[in-house]
């Protein structure tokens, strides 16, 4: 059968035949109707509670059988008519082949392959992030159909992007808690579908918690431990997986390698059985990031003996085992009586509800939802086209003088297209991708708009030398415009590769600053990379009219970014990290995990607590038109109801900050109603970030502002629109003590949008009295 992406040149007939050829190429996993064995057992009865069928299942399994099934590799149970599965599939942003649960080829030669994380992220579009997730779970639906992929998909990544060196922090929202909260719960939505209880796919927040170092100055992740105080986990490291678990009610959280504080994650009953499974409610199971009980028994020497580090991982409340170590360990660690039988009942209690609420026990999966999802529904227009958007999205405009951009057709009829990035397809794609459906590079991009002279300048993004200088300063010579696309790459930046630095590599500074110089028109910088770069040099170089973020951009990066060049598209984007200097990083350890600086030289970290100089701050974008805000109507005076305590004044009202568990929360919110005008001659996006700043700003442990909530608009060339923004005033108001205990600060908060500031004074107002 011919490996292509478009099936129109087959006959209506032989597409017909292949659809139902390739949706039942994957077998039944359970219950099979032709199983006369099996398919009147009770767990089989699709008409019977999930919970009954589970229950019904468990009791069935030999102990063996049932630890057989702890692993990602998850052996077949042939005598009740379970297959084995492969729990391990990633889709971080499109479904990749990274981990053994999927592959392409044949008819599914590869998927829609999207921006990095970080750069969609940049979008601040919670609908494009949930219109991603649909558009990958089809995808991924479809590949399960043919017998290609699995269900389960271990992502997203929500980690706080809190060192910039960090080498995935490509792979997250960024740096601020509600946006990476924002992501998950939107993303995950999109994967998981709104079907009730049932899933498409189940997603997978991960790598819990405070997991941000891979491999830096001698520490890697698998002996890091992570000091973290009980207010950074509470405002910080934990927000994005609370989101993750209470709004998009995601299916899995992933614990990580390292330890917190001493104990390992995946060891940690406080974490998983009491926070995720307790506080949080996770409907779902506990997966192990790969290896990591196995890390923390050889590598870090937590237990004695392998059956303790089994018996500790399943009571912490872990339910499965990306590796071989629950597989190899636990049944002997019930003969030792280290573990009880029940608590490996427990954890398949979670993941066999998974598999059930995926459809995995309802017998054919042509018969189900989305069981006539194919080929036809990988890689289709609609869904490149998606990929394109979301590009364009997530590129930020971070300099344009003059302005110089965009260019016109017209007047830039040739363009020098110069750097190790500029012809690049795979490095587009960033890590945990897969195989796209096709490529457009930066250089293919900007030739369909003018006459390209191309130069590559270094051979590759490491530029250890100048040879190839003279070659792309002569291009720069005879072009109308000069473009240059630089940057890092996974060699730079990477899964156990994090920097040393924030320059950029080798002599890619001097090619750039050098072709500046030499370029008859005006020169534009395009960068890719994950985490920041401190271009100081080219900011202040008034040669250089322009300067692009496009971070990775994914298939169609190319596209987007000439596309947003020469002005089809008019950039909207905002970093969502601080751009901060390299001089940001002396002295600076990224094993030091505060996020709050200190009287001894520390800086603090992301734009909540750092003060000092940066290159770009977090929230910067600029764009080709010019919005004006105005606030239309908003409160100046909100009561927060707050509930009497018979002992002690536990609700601190006289130092005028309330546990929130004191506050009625509810649906307590402030509602803004902001006009945003476009007064400029271009249509045109508009990011409307809103930033609050608590009472008493000036204290260290209080952040200096933080993001509360952020709103996408279009607003068309000289026209108004009205943007209805709620603030809930106990999730986004509030603040988190030395304690770790979050409260709400009475007083004056100040509202940021844009130029506007507002203030709205938060006052308690007491109810009935109630026991402390």
């Amino acid at each position: 059968m011919s490996s292509t992406f478009s099936l129109s040149h087959l006959t209506t007939l032989f597409f017909i035949l292949l659809l139902h050829r390739t949706c039942d190429a994957r077998d039944t996993f359970a219950c099979d109707a032709k199983d006369i064995t099996t398919k009147n057992l009770p767990f089989c009865n699709v008409k019977l509670a999930i919970q009954e069928r589970v229950k019904d299942l468990i009791g069935r399994l030999t102990l063996q059988e049932k630890v057989n099934l702890l692993v990602n590799n998850a052996a077949a149970v042939p005598r009740v008519g379970i297959k084995g599965y492969e729990w391990w599939s990633e889709a971080l942003h499109g479904v990749s082949n990274v981990g053994p649960g999927t592959r392409f080829g044949g008819v599914f030669p590869g998927a829609t392959s999207f921006p990095q994380v970080i750069t969609t992220a940049a979008s601040f579009n919670a609908s494009l992030w949930e219109a991603i997730g649909r558009v990958v779970s089809d995808e991924a639906r479809a590949m399960y159909n043919g017998g290609a992929a699995g269900l389960t998909y271990w992502s997203p990544n929500v980690n706080i992007f809190r060192d910039p060196r960090w080498g995935r922090g490509q792979e997250t929202p960024g740096e601020d808690p509600v946006l990476a909260g924002s992501y998950a719960a939107s993303y995950v939505k999109g994967l998981q579908g709104t079907d009730g209880n049932r899933l498409k796919v189940a997603a997978c927040c991960k790598h819990f918690t405070a997991y941000d170092i891979d491999n830096w100055n001698g520490v890697d992740r698998f002996h890091f431990n992570a000091q973290v105080s009980k207010q950074d986990i509470e405002d910080t490291f934990d927000v994005p997986f609370r989101m993750c678990v209470k709004e998009g009610k995601v299916a899995s959280v992933m614990c990580s390698y390292n330890q917190v504080n001493g104990v390992p994650t995946c060891a940690d009953p406080n974490l998983l059985k009491k926070t995720v499974r307790g506080q949080w409610g996770l409907d779902g199971y506990i997966v192990s990031d790969c290896d990591s009980v196995g890390v923390f028994y050889n590598s870090q020497h937590y237990t004695s003996t392998p059956e303790e580090a089994a018996a500790d991982a399943i009571k912490a409340g872990l339910d499965l085992d990306c590796g071989p170590f629950l597989g190899l360990h636990t049944q002997d660690a019930v003969k030792k009586g280290l573990l009880k039988e029940t608590n490996v009942n427990g954890a398949l209690v979670n993941t066999l509800t998974v598999q059930m609420r995926l459809g995995m026990f309802d017998g054919e999966p042509s018969a189900q939802a989305y069981g006539r999802l194919g080929p036809k529904d990988v890689c289709k227009p609609a869904h490149q086209e998606l990929a394109l958007d979301a590009a364009r999205q997530g590129i930020v405009l971070l300099k344009n003088n003059g302005p110089t951009l965009p260019l016109s057709p017209q007047r830039h009829r040739t363009v020098a297209v110069i750097g190790p990035n500029s012809n690049v397809t795979v490095t587009m794609i960033g890590n945990y991708a897969g195989i796209a459906c096709g490529y457009t590079s930066p250089l293919q991009g900007i030739g369909r708009y003018a006459r390209t002279i191309h130069q590559l300048g270094c051979a590759n993004v490491a530029c250890s030398d100048d040879k190839q200088f003279g070659p792309a300063l002569d291009a720069a010579r005879q072009a109308d415009a000069t473009v240059l696309v630089i940057g890092l790459d996974q060699s730079i930046e990477a899964e156990t590769v994090d920097r040393t630095g924030l320059l950029l590599p080798g002599h890619q500074q001097d090619l750039v600053s050098k072709v500046a110089a030499a370029s008859k028109g005006p020169t534009i910088l395009v960068l890719m990379s994950g985490g920041p770069v401190d271009i100081t040099f080219a900011k202040n170089d008034p040669r250089i009219a322009g300067i692009l973020w496009a971070g990775y951009p994914g298939q169609a990066g190319g596209a987007a970014i000439a596309d947003i060049l020469f002005g089809t598209a008019n950039p909207g984007g905002k970093l969502p990290v601080t751009w901060y200097p390299q001089e940001y990083l002396k002295n600076l350890a990224m094993t030091n995990m505060a996020m709050r600086p200190s009287t001894v030289g520390y800086p603090g970290r992301t734009y909540r607590f750092y003060k000092g100089p940066v290159v770009y701050p977090f929230g910067h974008g600029l764009t080709y038109t010019h919005f004006v805000h105005t606030l239309a109507s908003a409160p100046t005076l909100v009561s927060v109801p707050v509930h009497g305590h018979r002992h002690g004044n536990n609700t601190n009202i006289s130092n005028k900050a309330i546990r929130v568990t004191h506050a009625r929360c509810g649906k307590l919110s402030i509602t803004l109603h902001v006009d945003v005008k476009n007064v400029g001659s271009r249509d045109g996006t508009h990011t409307l970030l809103v930033f609050a700043a608590p009472p008493n700003g000036g204290a260290n442990w209080v952040p200096q502002k933080q993001l509360v909530t952020f709103e996408k608009v279009h607003v068309p060339a000289k026209s108004k629109q009205r943007v209805k923004v709620n603030i809930h005033v106990c999730k986004l108001l509030s603040v988190v003590d030395r304690s770790g205990i979050r409260r709400i600060p009475m007083g004056v908060h100040s509202l940021h949008i844009g130029d506007v500031k507002h203030s709205v004074s938060l006052q308690a107002e007491t109810l009935g009295i109630i026991k402390s």
